[in-house]
């Protein structure tokens, strides 16, 4: 285990903020940009050297600022701020500070420093909530100390402190001061915010300033917090500063260390002794007489609010706040290099060390307790610093003999290289180099060297917080990295045991992945390295790797393991690994049993075996040859060919470090088969069991061997069961020899175990195990063997046969057996060609069980969707009465013709309806076709065959009851929402929607829609029906078999039907009304705006619960929607009669054509016209006129004289009938192209008020010009008839009749 570079976390707005902190580089002079080389660098990946970047602790926030400009970047979005431009405007340091109370992060603190010497506090989405200005020089550096817990007694404990740096002061605010003064101010502008009210301005800081001497150039510092001398160095001290005759105190003064770096001396020491200085507090008048901010703090405003406010540096000068003066403080020691300058310092965790960077490319390691410099890299120009602190892992505590003490810790140096592109771990103080990664030359070492403020010993008590001590960021590619160094990385290789054994487990390892040594050479090194390793914990890991590995043969393991077990036990240790030992042992010697197919004297113990268990399985026999035509079946539908892969198959060896990972030791010492994977499982279990199924091993062998392994029984009985489930298809290619091997194997493992005394009248913990198994199994007719074996084997167990509840469990799930492997076969027939398909449903007792009542109808209901069987064919098998000729037990010959074939699926249907003759009621079966048609009509709504099939399945249900429920569940989760959609579109646009817009609102295409539509006719039609109904009978009781009494899943299609509500009849007939008119619409293409053809009360209660009261519209309609109703209603008879129109009738107006029972030529829509005229308050006689005159229109003469009959008002009817005979005639005389010299003497003769009104007809009108001449003189006959003699038209009619017999005598 290395050192490793692991990706946490990936920036993704690293442009634009590269973009918007370098936006003003395109306005710098050219000559600004060549002394910079500003558009090289910026446009380039080390952008990011120029900017100051600042991550929290916690890796929530990371900040980056560059002069005027910062960016907040959070996980889930960016903050971008901007200031004015200005000289004393620049961001010069940036920290961001986590803030808690509770020892979880509560929020983050950004604090920056200004070149102005102005210090601000902001949130974490950029609110200012402090500004004070602590010096008139530019900020350096910020840094922040926070709490720690001291690992050891008798460390000072040190308190949190934010320091600042200017060129020749330090000023520290104290930690705990500071926290609460933010959270004030937090809380505070929270308020205000949600009040809308200003903020008040805060006091300022209490801080302490020091004015830093003896020293030229400061550049940065680390403050280490506070120390006390021990007597001897206070003691020296004191003589070296004081002279000989110096006095000493009697207890040493606590001082706070100050270290600073730069030039003149390179680094310098100071310390602060405690008391010597009183915290600098500015009055808080004077701060707001000076006008610290030039208004009050506005909480809404935009990003820290510099863009809306005036700057405190904006007032005159003579309103700058007062800064104090600092408190000179003189260095105590340095260590001086005149031409060296210090460039960064950085503190380690622990306050001890500090690394020191330089202008020379030096990295240098200082002893803060000594003041001396211990260690130093050379090669390191602008390098960067980090350090990492990692804990002990507790695994290794554990075996240490140390355990009971602190865990130790281990201090890393991490330095950046950016001009060798190269990231490094050193070891402290004097260890090597434990990592170097390759990671590119414009990287930013992100170092916090703090952790939350605000805590303290006990909120810190249960810290478990993740957070990156040392993070690089890539702005290449935004990804931030942090580095893992393992603990035992910094222990000694000569001296570390760890060490020496880590190196021998990896050379171990490397010769177990070598696939050239020889197996010789294997033993030898293997065995060599496992004595030479020490640590209990890598001798396991060896130990382990080695049994797992596949190379190994099984000799060298044997070797092996046996020297590894003598060795430790003369040596008498650790008593867990050799116990462990111990049992792998005995275990591999099980494996090596195994494989030797041990064959010896297996012809006379099988004969023995044969004649112990010849009274016992004649049992079987018979029960074998009444299930036999089942199994025949069963296997016929299920030897179709499959797919499967040769590292699946059962009969793939297992090597012996597959079996001896199964394996491992309880702690009472036994062995225990640890269960993995099915397969896994399987395999196992046919390793251990096949051959003795199969005739090929000894039965009695294999069982002694297994029980002088130790081996629980019942764990045996699971792997021989989950294998002969799983080898259905072989087992049931030699039946007979198979089921005896398992009857003598369960015989063999049942007095293996070992169980208390149990009650003949209770249940067998043994048998009850089979019986669960078998169960759950989908292979129904293996479970049946081994049900039926079992049962065999459990009757010559019991002494009370007759009376035992366990013999009355087996014979109920050996008749469930039966059942599902009857209903297995039903599922196993193939689909039809063109059917729905799909995979083959799988069934067993527990799904049944859990299915509830309505279990095996689900079953056979998602079997009819397959085979799309048609309700009438569903109803005609589950009417017929049983065959007494089908109960043939001959089994059906393979193959066969198509007849033969349809007959054995006919039995097959037959015979599962005579196993569950309750269960598959006609009415339980379909309702739930019904609803399995729509739950896959909802999948796919474009199949509107579903949808209209399960409004078939739906009528062949006889309870008016079960009817309703169903009705009114289908329409409130599938239908009411796609109909709203429908409803509610169609009003939108005015007319039938296109295709595009029905699958945007509706889900599917207009032809569906139109289906769909239909649909909801017929389905508001069963419900009207069945609450008419449902008052004259009873509801049904549903009954289940009773083998299946035991079912406790759901309740049935059926039981959720009869627990439905009633429902408002006149709400259903309303949306019935709507369902109508939506339909003629989408069918005939018609302009229609169908909610507007409704009042107020009417529209109000559509898409309303069926079940509940509404106000439904009462009295005559206002006239203007019943006229739009009955527009529209004519339209529609338009419409079908258009349809209908086909050459044959038009040409021979013969009205005997039949019609068909669905589409928009179906030959109910005029009588459903008439019944919406009725409802909708429209005169059906205007309908009846109207149809009538539209078949004379397109020539239906036949059909209009069959409607004819039914119209009342016959004056009014013969006025427009007039009309278009006469358009008929004007067509023959004057507009026909084969006009003939009789037709135009015709004309001649004709009255002058008839010529004159036939010449004013238009013939355009009329659809079907080209009837006839005997047809029209029928029609004028009918006018004579229906036109009283008084009525001002029949002088017209009577010359019209002559004038057509006249022109028909010519014809």
């Amino acid at each position: 285990m290395s050192c490793s570079l692991l990706e946490f976390c990936r920036l993704q707005e690293l442009k634009t903020v590269r973009d918007y902190l370098f936006k003003s580089q395109k306005t710098k002079e050219p000559s600004e940009e060549k002394d910079q080389t500003g558009t090289k660098i910026h446009n380039g990946p080390s952008w990011m050297q120029d900017c100051v970047v600042s991550m929290s602790p916690c890796s929530d926030l990371l900040v980056v600022a560059r002069e005027h400009k910062a960016v907040f970047l959070s996980a889930p979005s960016v903050y971008p701020w901007q200031a004015r431009r200005g000289k004393w405007y620049l961001c010069s340091k940036c920290l961001c500070v986590q803030m808690s109370s509770t020892g979880r992060p509560d929020w983050t603190c950004v604090v920056v420093g200004f070149t102005s010497g102005y210090v601000r506090f902001y949130t974490e989405n950029g609110v200012l909530l402090l500004a004070q200005l602590l010096h008139e020089d530019p900020v350096l550096r910020l840094k922040c100390r926070t709490y720690e817990i001291p690992r050891h007694p008798g460390v000072t404990e040190q308190h949190e402190e934010l320091s600042i740096l200017y060129p020749a002061s330090l000023v520290t605010i104290d930690g705990f001061s500071l926290f609460q003064s933010l959270r004030a101010c937090r809380n505070q502008v929270a308020r205000a915010a949600a009040a809308g009210s200003d903020v008040i301005q805060p006091p300022p800081l209490a801080y302490k300033k020091w004015g830093l001497q003896d020293m030229d150039t400061i550049v940065d510092h680390s403050s280490v917090g506070i120390m006390t001398l021990c007597v001897f160095d206070q003691m020296k001290n004191a003589s070296i500063l004081g002279g000989y005759n110096s006095s000493v105190k009697g207890s040493p003064p606590a001082m706070a260390q100050y270290v600073t770096v730069g030039g003149g001396p390179f680094t310098g020491f100071y310390y602060a002794v405690e008391g010597s200085s009183q915290p600098l507090l500015s009055h808080v008048a004077m701060a707001v007489a000076s006008k610290l901010t030039s208004a009050l703090f506005n909480a809404a405003s935009g990003w820290l609010g510099w863009n809306k406010h005036k700057n405190e540096e904006e007032a005159p000068q003579k309103h700058r706040p007062k800064v104090e003066p600092a408190t000179p403080l003189a260095i105590r020691f340095g260590l001086p290099d005149s031409r060296r300058h210090g460039e960064s310092i950085c503190l380690s965790p622990c306050n001890t060390l500090a690394g020191v960077t330089d202008d020379f490319g030096r990295v240098s390691l200082l002893d803060l307790a000594r003041g001396i410099a211990i260690r130093m890299w050379k090669g390191y120009r602008d390098a960067q610093l980090g350090w990492l602190q990692v804990p002990e892992e507790r695994s290794i505590r554990e075996f240490s003999p140390s355990a009971s003490l602190p865990r130790r810790h281990a201090l890393f140096l991490v330095i950046y290289a950016p001009r060798r592109g190269i990231l490094e771990v050193w070891a402290m103080q004097h260890g090597p180099r434990v990592g170097a990664f390759n990671v590119g030359k414009h990287c930013r070492l992100l170092y916090a060297g703090y952790r939350l403020m605000g805590v303290n010993s006990v909120t810190s008590q249960g810290w478990q917080l993740h957070t990156q001590q040392v993070c690089l960021l890539d702005p290449t590619t935004g990804a931030l990295r942090t580095v893992n160094v393992p603990f035992h990385l910094a222990l000694s290789d000569k001296k570390s045991e760890r060490a020496k054994d880590m190196h021998l487990l990896r050379r171990l390892t490397t010769v177990l992945k070598s696939r050239e040594v020889e197996p010789d050479v294997l033993e030898s090194e293997a065995k060599s390295v496992l004595l030479d390793i020490k640590h209990p914990a890598i001798k396991k890991q060896a130990l382990e790797s080695l049994l797992s590995n596949k190379n190994a043969p099984v000799s060298c393991l044997t070797n092996i393991t046996s020297a590894l077990y003598d060795t430790l036990k003369d040596q008498g240790r650790v008593p867990d690994l050799y116990s462990l030992l111990h049992i792998k042992v005995l275990i591999y010697s099980v494996g090596i049993y195994s494989h030797c197919k041990l064959f010896g004297s297996y012809q006379d113990k099988k004969k023995q075996l044969r004649f112990r268990s010849l009274d016992s399985f004649a049992g079987i026999e018979d029960e074998l040859s009444r299930v036999l035509p089942t199994l025949n079946r069963y296997t016929q539908l299920n030897s179709r060919p499959s797919v499967s892969f040769a590292q699946d198959s059962p009969d793939s060896p297992l090597s012996a470090q597959a079996f001896l990972s199964h394996i491992e030791c309880t702690p009472e010492g036994e062995l225990k088969v640890t269960r993995k994977s099915e397969t896994e499982w399987t395999q196992l279990g046919n390793f251990l069991f096949w051959g003795c199924l199969c005739g090929k091993s000894s039965l009695h062998k294999v069982c002694d061997t297994l029980q002088q392994a130790g081996i629980s029984p019942q764990q045996l009985l699971s792997l021989l069961l989950s294998m002969w489930l799983q080898r259905e298809k072989e087992i049931l290619q030699r039946p007979e020899e198979t089921v005896r091997n398992l009857h003598t194997l369960l015989m063999a493992l049942s007095n293996m175990k070992v169980e208390d005394s149990w009650d003949p009248q209770s249940i067998s913990p043994w048998w009850q195990q089979v019986r669960n198994t078998c169960i759950q199994s989908h292979n129904a007719a293996a479970a049946l063997l081994a049900a039926l074996v079992a049962h065999c084997a459990a009757k010559l167990q019991s002494e009370w046969e007759a009376v035992s509840l366990d013999l009355e469990q087996w014979a109920v799930c050996v008749r469930q057996l039966e059942d599902v492997l009857v209903l297995q076969t039903l599922l196993l027939l193939p689909p039809p060609q063109g059917s729905a398909g799909g995979a083959t449903a799988q069934c067993s007792i527990k799904m049944l069980l859990e299915g509830g009542t309505g279990g095996v109808a689900d079953s056979v209901s998602k079997w009819v969707f397959r085979h799309n069987l048609v309700p009438e064919r569903l109803k005609e098998i589950l009417q017929k009465k049983e065959d007494k000729d089908s109960d043939d037990k001959t089994e059906p010959r393979q193959g066969g013709t198509e007849k033969e074939k349809e007959k054995q699926e006919d039995n097959d249907k037959m015979a599962v309806r005579q196993r569950f003759p309750n269960s598959l009621s006609p009415d339980l079966l379909f309702a739930h076709c019904c609803w399995e048609y729509v739950v896959q009509w909802n999948k796919d709504p474009e199949e509107g065959g579903y949808l209209c099939l399960a409004v078939e399945h739906l009528k062949q249900v006889s309870s008016a009851h079960i009817q309703l429920g169903i009705s009114t569940m289908m329409w409130s989760t599938f239908i009411v929402k796609r109909f709203s959609a429908a409803a509610f579109l169609m009003e939108k646009v005015g007319k039938a929607p296109k295709d595009r817009l029905c699958r945007r609102d509706v889900g599917m295409g207009d032809k569906a829609v139109t289906s769909f539509l239909g649909c909801c006719v017929q389905l508001l039609q069963i419900l009207m029906e069945a609450d008419s109904a449902v008052e004259e009978v009873t509801p049904p009781e549903i009954s289940v078999d009773e083998v299946w009494c035991g079912a406790e899943g759901p309740a049935s299609i059926a039981e959720l039907a009869l627990e439905q509500r009633g429902v408002h009849y006149p709400l259903v007939q309303h949306h019935c009304l709507l369902a109508s008119l939506l339909h003629a619409a989408m069918m005939f293409s018609l302009k229609v705006k169908p909610l507007s053809l409704f009042d107020s009360k009417g529209k109000n209660a559509f898409f309303r619960d069926l079940t509940t009261i509404q106000l439904m519209p009462s009295g005559d309609m206002d006239p203007g929607v019943v006229a739009l109703r009955q527009e529209f209603l004519l339209r529609v008879l338009t419409g079908w009669v258009q349809a209908i129109d086909t050459p044959s009738s038009s040409t021979s107006g013969s009205g005997s054509v039949p019609l068909p029972s669905n589409g928009p030529t179906a030959d109910w829509w005029p009588s459903l016209c008439l019944d919406l005229g009725s409802l909708l308050q429209v005169n059906p006689d205007i309908l009846r006129r109207h149809l009538v005159c539209e078949l004379y229109n397109q020539g239906l003469d036949l059909r209009a004289e069959e409607v004819m009959l039914e119209v009342e008002d016959k004056d009014v009817l013969g006025s427009q009938l007039l009309v278009l005979t006469g358009q008929r005639l004007s067509y023959s005389l004057l507009h026909s192209q084969s006009q003939t010299q009789p037709a135009m003497e015709l004309l001649a003769r004709l009255p002058p008020t008839l010529c004159t009104w036939l010449k004013a007809m238009d013939p355009s009108e009329l659809r079907c010009p080209l009837v006839p001449l005997t047809q029209t003189s029928r029609l004028v006959s009918r006018l004579i008839e229906i036109l009283p003699e008084n009525h001002a038209q029949y002088s017209l009619a009577l010359h019209l009749l002559e004038a057509v017999e006249a022109l028909t005598t010519e014809d």
